[in-house]
């Protein structure tokens, strides 16, 4: 079975690295969105009370949608393809990024901040100098976190017409052909790992720079 693959990736190396590259961009503008918006809200809802009682709860619900029931409704809502793929994995990926925004600013010592006020700086001062940079560490995990379940998670997007290496693993079930399955999850694996292997050591340095 291991020769298979390797003979696989050997004879077909143009169509894998194909799916490699639509694999990154589809995560990655997936993944920007993401950012945007989780910090964004999760910034909010450290100020506006109502956010606070209101996201968290809604996102958790939809994170309990199982991901095949969910890209079936955006499939009729958006069509197949890329697209239906890319606002699953932002729903998906919302969470994780939501709740470590917010609760790693939520745990910055409100004696720094008040010490930063007294001294004269403005709320988007202490914000973006004081809470976020306190806050890195734990939103940092939460990135890393969302990346690495975003990078996984685009396997199945082939199912609904959308590109990445999710094609090698559906044409292999519709084919019977057990290699090309085993291959294509063989490099999602991969790829998960060596990103959650490298965001792992910068989380490590941003841990002792900002917890010193």
């Amino acid at each position: 079975m291991i020769s298979s693959i390797i003979d696989i990736f050997g004879q077909r190396s143009s169509f894998f690295i194909e799916l490699i590259i639509e694999h990154t961009i589809i995560c990655s503008i997936a993944i920007l969105f993401v950012m945007i918006i989780g910090v964004s809200l999760g910034i909010l809802m450290t100020r506006v009370k109502i956010l606070e009682a209101l996201v968290l709860p809604i996102s958790g619900i939809i994170y309990t949608i199982p991901s095949i029931a969910l890209f079936g409704i955006l499939v009729s809502i958006t069509g197949i393809g890329n697209k239906s793929a890319i606002i699953a994995l932002i729903v998906y990926g919302l969470l994780p990024m939501i709740r470590n925004v917010y609760v790693g600013i939520k745990q910055v010592d409100q004696d720094v901040v008040e010490a930063s006020r007294a001294m004269g700086a403005k709320s988007h001062e202490i914000l973006f100098y004081v809470e976020l940079p306190l806050a890195l560490p734990v939103i940092f995990a939460g990135f890393r976190t969302m990346v690495v379940m975003t990078i996984a998670l685009g396997a199945i997007a082939a199912f609904i017409g959308a590109g990445g290496l999710g094609v090698a693993i559906y044409r292999g079930i519709t084919t019977y052909n057990m290699e090309m399955v085993l291959s294509g999850s063989f490099i999602v694996a991969i790829l998960a790992m060596l990103i959650d292997l490298l965001l792992g050591k910068i989380e490590k340095r941003l841990i002792v720079k900002y917890s010193a």
